[in-house]
């Protein structure tokens, strides 16, 4: 009989039935303190040249419903390589096919990033010259949250992900960026000399051992708990935010994922009370720039600006350009496929991450004497 089990760093699934691979019957779970849900990896044993179709009955109830149109699920067989899979969400169901070519399988809503991967490469980057490291506190569960800093220039330079544990994208861009900001090419060399870069890999590592798609212990969404972060309900938050008080903050940049728009796009902090023309003209730099340099971004789709002075100041983002005055932008990349430079068998992948985060490395670098 086919096995499945989420019961492992990251995992959710509920099993409801598996007793025929025709019509396996499963749900995903809610984050533990509050009622998000749209995350799902789960490994499936004892199904290889098996045609598996499994049907998500709960995915009508999840967060985000325009995520589940024209969404295509991925799976792997190492954890390492993922590729696209069929899917199908119709009356409330998502429904998965494909049949294994081996014994041991997972399927996810996007390229699985555990926390144990997340420890093991921050591990890994330690041993870079190039890079400090310190842990700044502890999340409720314990783990660390650790903050990495290069370069010695005037400017200070804040680069995040993760605060949405399910938007994995953002740890395989990391492993990009941080890569190549320890690196030797002209632009990490530029950007060192004129900055100090500070960067979190994971912001939410409870969340993301948990098996979350937005949450951390306590069911705190972290990207709302700027403003008033406590030790208490946002430790993460609370603690990279007095980072960011004893150091300065001249740029920002927080990486996510979105479920709906299948582009790459940046948010602004437009809405913001002191909101200016300056503001406007670093936010289109930026852009511009990093348009001419990926293939993989687009400046057409993306959210509606807040009206002025209507801007969420408990997000990330608006909180950071409102408190420093900073060019501070929301990267935000799909869980489907890019219709800008589509790739089908692998849709938005972990490659594309990590290549696109060199893209904004180069990016930083062409715009950093315009900080000051």
């Amino acid at each position: 009989m086919v096995k499945i089990t989420s019961n492992f760093d990251h995992g959710n699934i509920r099993v409801i039935d598996t007793s025929d691979p025709s019509d396996i019957q499963l749900e995903i779970k809610p984050d533990g303190k509050a009622d998000f849900f749209q995350w799902f990896y789960f490994h499936v044993d004892d199904a290889a040249d098996t045609a598996l179709t499994m049907r998500i009955s709960n995915a009508g109830g999840a967060s985000y419903i325009a995520g589940w149109n024209d969404y295509r699920a991925v799976a792997s067989y190492d954890g390492e390589e993922w590729f696209r899979v069929d899917a199908d969400y119709v009356d409330g169901v998502l429904t998965i096919t494909h049949t294994p070519e081996k014994p041991h399988i997972r399927y996810a809503y996007f390229a699985a990033y555990p926390y144990e991967r997340v420890a093991r490469f921050v591990d890994q980057m330690k041993t870079e010259s190039a890079l400090t490291h310190q842990t700044l506190g502890e999340t409720l569960d314990g783990r660390p949250i650790g903050c990495f800093k290069t370069g010695d220039g005037p400017l200070q330079v804040w680069v995040i992900a993760r605060q949405h544990p399910g938007e994995t994208m953002g740890s395989w861009w990391m492993e990009g960026f941080l890569s190549a900001v320890a690196g030797d090419s002209d632009a990490a060399v530029k950007l060192r000399k004129a900055a100090i870069v500070h960067i979190i890999p994971c912001m939410n590592p409870d969340g993301a051992a948990r098996g979350h798609l937005r949450t951390n212990a306590a069911g705190t969404d972290l990207n709302r708990a700027w403003r008033n972060a406590s030790m208490e309900q946002s430790p993460e938050v609370y603690l990279v935010r007095n980072a960011m008080r004893s150091s300065g903050v001249d740029f920002f940049l927080d990486v996510h994922g979105d479920e709906a728009i299948p582009n790459n796009f940046l948010d602004s902090a437009m809405g913001i009370p002191s909101w200016s023309n300056a503001h406007q003209a670093r936010f289109e730099k930026y852009s511009s720039l990093l348009l001419e340099a990926s293939n993989d971004f687009q400046t057409t789709d993306g959210y509606p600006p807040a009206a002025p002075g209507k801007a969420n100041l408990d997000i990330a983002n608006s909180y950071v350009a409102e408190t420093w005055g900073c060019l501070s932008m929301t990267l935000e990349m799909p869980f489907k496929d890019a219709e800008v430079n589509p790739k089908p068998a692998e849709g938005w992948s972990p490659p594309r991450c990590r290549n696109f985060a060199r893209k904004h490395l180069e990016t930083m670098a062409k715009i950093v004497d315009t900080l000051g």
